[in-house]
Parts: structure tokens; C-alpha cells; sequence
């Protein structure tokens, strides 16, 4: 479990969300977050907050860092989300129950200094 701290774009107050993750197998400095919201039908407010921030940050254990935000798009989304979906079987789920209403995103989340 990851806790993402941001900021409301909107309203400034802080937030936090505790969401699963995947750990970029090739980049310890990396990992993966999915919008899933469940399996709602709209992206979660936290999504919109850090892609509009373009930072924020993670929290991992005891470990908070900062980090950059940068959205995954076409192949390399599928893969990630992929990855994740056989680590986690109820995002097979999510991706099922919102086909032709949204695709959920994939962020990844950059350790910065």
C-alpha cells in the first residue's frame, strides 16, 4: 500500500489517498499507480489533482518522498496495467466492468530529490 499525499487543485486542501501500486521492476526509483476508482465510472479526484500538480508525494511504509507524476499512455499503459491486473485480480475486474465508459489511467510516480 502506497499513501499519496496531493494537494486539491481546486480547494488547497491536502489529501490522502492510500492506493495499491506496482514497483517498476527496472527502476527502483519508479512505481505505478491506477486510477481505477474501484471500478467507477468516473476517474478518482485524486488523478486530477496530481496530473494538474504534475507532483506530489508518495509515502511508502516510513518512507515519504517526493515525486514527479507523469501519465502512461497506449503500449506501455496496457503492460503496466497488465502487470498489475496479475498481481491484483480485481483490477481485471474494474477494467471489465468500465469497458466502453473510461479506461483507467496509469500514473507513475518519479522518487525526485
Amino acid at each position: 500500500m502506497l499513501l499519496l499525499h496531493n494537494r486539491g487543485r481546486r480547494s488547497g486542501a491536502d489529501n490522502v489517498n492510500p492506493l495499491a501500486y506496482l514497483p517498476d521492476r527496472d527502476d527502483p526509483a519508479t512505481v505505478y499507480v491506477f486510477a481505477s476508482a474501484g471500478g467507477r465510472p468516473k476517474h478518482p479526484q485524486w488523478y486530477f489533482n496530481v496530473i494538474a500538480a504534475g507532483a506530489a508525494e508518495a509515502e511508502i511504509g516510513t518512507d515519504r518522498f517526493p515525486v514527479t507524476v507523469e501519465e502512461i499512455t497506449g503500449a506501455d499503459r496496457d503492460r503496466f496495467y497488465a502487470l498489475q491486473a496479475e498481481e491484483m485480480p480485481a483490477f481485471v475486474e474494474y477494467e471489465h466492468k468500465l469497458e466502453g465508459v473510461r479506461t483507467i489511467p496509469v500514473v507513475a510516480l518519479r522518487r525526485s530529490s
